[in-house]
């Protein structure tokens, strides 16, 4: 058998033109194959990818991108990571905004989007490649989704219970990493007026000022008040200290006439209502 004279045989072909043409990759930003936005860069052989051929080559990865992906399927098509390179826009120390996000993202462990919301700006800028300009939109992002959340509970028609109360406030306050005290106001149908936060911090009956909430409450000719607040532990019992500012409230209420209908506690673990405990000052 003849296996040849040992001169190499020319390729022919496609083969014949990969090896005429040497491959000229899409540029991008570093070595890894990954643009700032998510891309991914393919090499495009001269003389084979031409014409029609190059163009849909470069079309199929620009309609990867995560801003492409939006644009065409909307927003809700895109993971939680892809989400969160947009948001980054462009990466910074090296990296691009699809490996910041994918680091952000470890970070968060199980808690995923939920420990992420409540990360503070310090904690975020002390990241690689996070500053204080992205972690400050971050943060910002956070607080947006925090304050449509709370005016999409806010259409509750009317107050009747403390499960409206939770509906409306368990996703403004259940993931915080502080405890917030706020006060919803109600006119004399139970219909909500506005929402305000009293204090930032750990409860204490000492802090918690009849006057702060009532003068409020004064100010808006409210008819009738509920206060709420989180518990960053994420078990919703109350403790001796809520009881005793409940009791305190409750009785200011009396005096001024503009009764606390409600203490409720929401966390990540749930809700309580004070009104359902024994020896909380109301009803």
């Amino acid at each position: 058998m003849n296996f040849g004279s040992g001169a190499a045989s020319k390729p022919s072909g496609a083969a014949a033109a990969a090896a005429d043409h040497p491959a000229r990759v899409v540029p991008t930003r570093d070595r890894s194959g990954i643009g700032g936005d998510g891309s991914v860069c393919v090499p495009v052989f001269h003389g084979l990818a031409r014409g029609a051929d190059r163009v849909s080559v470069m079309s199929a990865v620009t309609a990867d991108r995560p801003r492409e992906r939006l644009l065409r399927l909307g927003a809700s098509a895109l993971s939680d990571r892809e989400l969160l390179a947009l948001l980054i826009g462009t990466g910074s120390s090296g990296r691009t905004a699809r490996e910041v996000a994918e680091a952000l993202w470890a970070t968060a462990g199980p808690g995923g989007l939920s420990t992420l919301a409540r990360t503070s700006l310090d904690a975020l800028t002390g990241l690689p490649g996070l500053g204080e300009a992205l972690g400050a939109r971050l943060v910002a992002a956070f607080e947006l989704g925090r304050r449509a959340a709370r005016q999409e509970g806010g259409g509750v028609a009317r107050i009747g219970g403390p499960a409206d109360v939770a509906a409306r406030m368990m996703p403004v306050l259940a993931d915080l990493d502080q405890e917030e005290f706020h006060v919803v106001l109600l006119n004399r149908q139970h219909h909500p007026i506005r929402t305000i936060q009293v204090t930032r911090g750990i409860l204490d009956a000492s802090l918690i000022h009849p006057r702060e909430v009532f003068r409020r409450a004064v100010e808006a000719g409210a008819a009738a008040v509920i206060v709420v607040h989180n518990h960053p532990s994420g078990d919703p019992s109350p403790s001796a200290e809520d009881r005793a500012v409940t009791r305190q409230l409750a009785e200011a209420g009396r005096v001024l006439g503009i009764p606390l209908l409600d203490h409720v506690i929401v966390a990540r673990g749930g809700w309580r209502a004070l009104s359902r405990e024994e020896g909380s000052g109301l009803g």
